[in-house]
């Protein structure tokens, strides 16, 4: 949100600049020609804010969970998946992880962010770490990832949604089985 801020004062800047430029005939001066660069690089900077909010994005697709940054993507199968809970991102971040908080995410540290679990052996979970990327992997902690999302109530009730019925869990008193006497 605050790039945009630059990139539009960017952009009014160069504007306004140009145009006390031609308004005195000396758009092509050296001194003058400075303020041209301040319009493509406001757009550059509009463009490029945009093009950061697909950094962190979560997809609940009918094949499984699209965990997806700007350059690649991970697709987690619903049966693949142990649990997903919604819970505040400073909690991922305990004991000795805590020094593993990279600066941009101390915004989001206290916000709801998406924990999954995921089943799988050493091989598919080091998979899955690779292919979400350097500062994605420090959100991958052994079978968990932490995902921070504006609105984690509805990831979670959209993935709690398509996961499979599985048995053994703990169901509550009414679909228990009763114990004889």
């Amino acid at each position: 949100m605050q790039w945009r801020f630059f990139a539009a004062m960017f952009v009014i800047v160069g504007v306004l600049a140009t145009a006390l430029a031609i308004y005195q005939h000396q758009l092509f001066t050296p001194s003058y020609a400075l303020w041209l660069v301040y319009i493509p690089s406001g757009l550059l900077i509009g463009l490029g804010s945009l093009l950061y909010r697909r950094r962190s994005n979560v997809q609940v697709l009918d094949d499984g969970v699209k965990i997806s940054n700007m350059f690649t993507s991970v697709l987690i199968d619903y049966d693949s998946i142990r649990s997903v809970k919604a819970l505040p991102l400073r909690q991922h971040f305990q004991d000795r992880r805590s020094r593993m908080i990279a600066p941009i995410m101390k915004q989001h540290i206290d916000k709801p962010a998406v924990f999954i679990r995921v089943r799988g052996d050493e091989a598919e979970l080091g998979k899955i770490k690779k292919r979400l990327g350097i500062f994605k992997g420090r959100l991958m902690d052994e079978d968990t990832i932490a995902i921070p999302v504006p609105d984690a109530d509805a990831v979670v009730w959209e993935v709690s949604s398509h996961l499979p019925d599985r048995m053994g869990q703990n169901q509550g008193g009414a679909r228990r089985r009763k114990r004889r006497r």
